[in-house]
């Protein structure tokens, strides 16, 4: 079965980082556009970072500057680099991917979320 996993969240103080990582598995044929999510309590979930299958990368303009995404193709991977982070970065993340399976049905996917949380 297709499933995306994240890992890479936990405590960090303001000013620090973390790198964020999702690995997409099972009958898969090709991994498309990915991206990264973010949540806090009683907000809507909002695009932080996106990446297309050739690289093209797009940021929420609260984390430019400050995260990156990047992607490795043959592992069916995608990151996000998070450096100068602030405690309104405190949220779940989850990795989402637009992804053609085996028998070449083209279905978005979403990772169960990984807790990040920034103290001040």
């Amino acid at each position: 079965q297709v499933q995306l996993v994240e890992s890479g969240g936990g405590l960090v103080q303001a000013g620090g980082s973390l790198r964020l990582s999702c690995s997409a598995s099972g009958a898969i044929a090709s991994v498309n556009d990915m991206a990264w999510y973010s949540q806090a309590p009683g907000k809507q979930r909002e695009l932080v970072a996106s990446i297309t299958q050739g690289g093209s990368t797009e940021y929420a303009d609260s984390v430019n500057g400050r995260f990156a995404i990047s992607r490795d193709n043959a592992k069916r991977m995608v990151y996000l680099q998070m450096n100068s982070l602030k405690p309104e970065d405190t949220a779940v993340y989850y990795c989402n991917a637009r992804i053609v399976d085996s028998g070449y049905l083209y279905r978005q996917y979403w990772g169960q979320g990984t807790q990040v949380t920034v103290s001040s």
